[in-house]
């Protein structure tokens, strides 16, 4: 069976000015003007026919004199901070693929969004069909979130959330799973993420799905402001603010969102908030898997 050719060839074979522009050298225009140039060297000779179509997987392409190797598909795990929104290209903003300086494709984007003030795990990458299967709610892959929430739950809170909340708007959510953390101590403030669990609940940091730890633990300040408290949320879609919306339905506003985990990713705590690091083969694979079977 012959490869899948990216460039219009037959054999796998990609046409030179797709493979430069696709490792961000420039449009294809600008390629074009290289190549009149003698910028482009093919196997140690000037090449100056940008429609030219090579192997990419076993060509020696250089531009302007440095080494271009080609990569199909790029995979990273950011730690999102604040401030810098889930987007490709922004006006006002960072974005989240201006924050992987190391990236070798131009076609990155991130795998679903994460509010400007939240931080935490996300996905960034140029395969769309994972990304699809990651974001779908038919696959039910887990989405976890730390929060700190202002205001006092009702008793019910794990109950109400197991049963899918109705926002404000009508809308239903889906079932989620909430956990009450062992109080705001629990995230440690000196750690390399600001606020790194301890995981208290388990070593591999599952949340139950019984909702039987849904203990109500408050923390107050000296003033006598509204009561804060540290849960964990796990949802399995991705609406608008959804976890925001999810508990102001139930009459609390959260003040700290951070995202920890997606299906069996979870973030690196060795991660500072914007760093960042490509994925393992092992953590690619399992995703892959795991997508495709469903259930996470």
């Amino acid at each position: 069976m012959k490869k899948k050719d990216a460039g219009g060839g037959k054999g796998g074979l990609l046409r030179l000015d797709k493979y430069l522009a696709d490792m961000g050298l420039g449009s294809r225009s600008q390629i074009r003007e290289g190549a009149r140039k003698g910028k482009i060297r093919v196997d140690g000779a000037v090449e100056t026919n940008p429609e030219r179509k090579i192997d990419p997987q076993a060509a020696e392409v250089t531009w302007d004199g440095q080494p271009v190797a080609y990569v199909s598909q790029e995979y990273y795990m950011l730690n999102k901070p604040q401030g810098v929104v889930s987007a490709t290209e922004d006006k006002l903003h960072r974005t989240a693929v201006d924050l992987i300086a190391d990236r070798r494709r131009k076609d990155l984007f991130p795998v679903g969004r994460l509010d400007i003030d939240t931080e935490g795990l996300l996905l960034i990458t140029n395969d769309g069909d994972l990304a699809h299967r990651l974001l779908s709610p038919k696959k039910h892959v887990d989405k976890t979130y730390y929060a700190e929430v202002e205001g006092r739950l009702p008793e019910d809170a794990a109950e109400r959330f197991r049963a899918g909340i109705i926002l404000k708007d009508g809308t239903e959510t889906m079932p989620a799973v909430l956990r009450m953390e062992d109080g705001l101590s629990s995230w440690d403030e000196g750690g390399p993420n600001g606020r790194r669990s301890r995981n208290k609940g388990g070593s591999d940091g599952m949340l139950p799905q019984d909702g039987k730890d849904s203990r109500s633990l408050f923390s107050q300040d000296e003033g006598g402001h509204e009561p804060r408290q540290a849960v964990l949320l796990t949802i399995r879609e991705g609406k608008f603010h959804q976890v925001k919306r999810m508990f102001e339905a139930l009459g609390c506003k959260v003040t700290y969102l951070k995202r920890i985990s997606m299906g069996n990713l979870r973030l690196d705590e060795t991660l500072r908030p914007g760093q960042y690091r490509p994925l393992t083969e092992q953590e690619i694979e399992m995703l892959k898997k795991q997508s495709r079977s469903g259930r996470l």
